[in-house]
């Protein structure tokens, strides 16, 4: 049983574990400081992440790494155009007394690398709505609980590849988070290419148990929000939104589609989480700007105009910031 003085107390306990977590998993990836980070962010939240990038860029890497870091049962799952809904989810077989017995599937893990999760089609990504989602699956008309911590990692690549799939905007929307990854810097991937050619062996140590997260999750729930911060999260939401009351000018001019609440929902929960991963006991409007672009990004859809004139989602929610 976890125990703390006080919230406070918690708190600055909650700040060592992360920089702890952040050492160990640099060990092994480097150069993705702010992608750890913000994937970090997410798994304290609570929440589900999607990891953009090309092949190469060690997203599957990273989600190995923070999965030994975490004292929590992972389970990979490869996204294939022939995979089936019961490979996710598992199924019933007949045992040797011809009675039903339910097989669990890959999803009943605590940590679930959804590798290229685009490559199989909307039918199977839809198997994880329900994980997502409730934290239950369904199958033949009985529901099983998943383990808690619950907490999927997917990858994508960009979805003008050959053989991908775009998700639904039903499934963009269960993840809290869209972290896009880009190539290394020049000096990032000449230590990569140093460290990744010895013959050294770098061994992860756990440095988080399910018991802290769930703990830190629920400390996270407690932290105080002013008003004005969540006016802020909430108006900027609203700007998102074309053609409506609180809409901004460029919503209007490129968006098809904005934000729905729980972008809102996400941005207070995600502001709050930054604001004690980095020391801080209450969230302020800069926690809200420092998670603004991986909440809002795959919540937004650009029309034809904002595609011509080379405008991205960020730029844009860039511009309403």
């Amino acid at each position: 049983m976890i125990q703390y003085k006080s919230d406070v107390e918690a708190s600055d306990s909650l700040k060592l574990k992360h920089d702890a977590l952040l050492t160990e998993i640099e060990k092994v990836v480097f150069g993705q400081r702010e992608i750890i980070e913000q994937v970090l962010t997410v798994m304290f939240a609570g929440g589900h992440c999607l990891l953009v990038g090309v092949p190469g860029l060690a997203k599957t890497l990273l989600v190995n790494t923070i999965a030994k870091a975490l004292d929590l049962k992972y389970k990979r799952i490869q996204f294939t155009p022939d995979l089936m809904p019961s490979d996710i989810t598992g199924s019933e077989i007949l045992d040797e007394n011809k009675q039903f017995k339910f097989v669990k599937g890959p999803v009943f893990a605590n940590i679930i690398l959804a590798d290229e999760i685009n490559r199989t089609p909307p039918k199977t990504q839809s198997a994880l709505l329900e994980a997502m989602q409730e934290h239950t699956v369904t199958v033949s008309g009985n529901n099983y609980k998943l383990e808690e911590p619950f907490f999927v990692l997917a990858t994508q690549n960009p979805v003008e590849q050959e053989g991908t799939y775009p998700l639904p905007e039903a499934q963009l929307d269960r993840f809290m988070f869209n972290v896009i990854l880009d190539y290394p810097s020049l000096e990032d991937e000449i230590t990569i290419v140093k460290n990744t050619t010895k013959d050294i062996i770098v061994e992860t140590q756990k440095v988080v148990s399910a018991e802290e997260i769930l703990y830190f999750r629920e400390l996270i729930k407690r932290a105080p929000v002013a008003d004005n911060v969540i006016k802020y999260a909430v108006s900027l939401v609203a700007k998102t939104r074309p053609k409506t009351q609180n809409s901004d000018a460029l919503a209007d001019k490129y968006l098809n589609w904005g934000a729905g609440p729980r972008a809102s929902q996400y941005l207070i929960t995600g502001a709050k989480t930054y604001a004690l991963l980095h020391g801080k006991y209450s969230p302020d409007i800069d926690d809200v700007k420092a998670v603004a672009l991986p909440v809002l990004r795959h919540r937004i859809i650009r029309n034809y105009q904002a595609e011509a004139e080379g405008l991205t989602e960020d730029d844009l929610i860039k511009k309403m910031l």
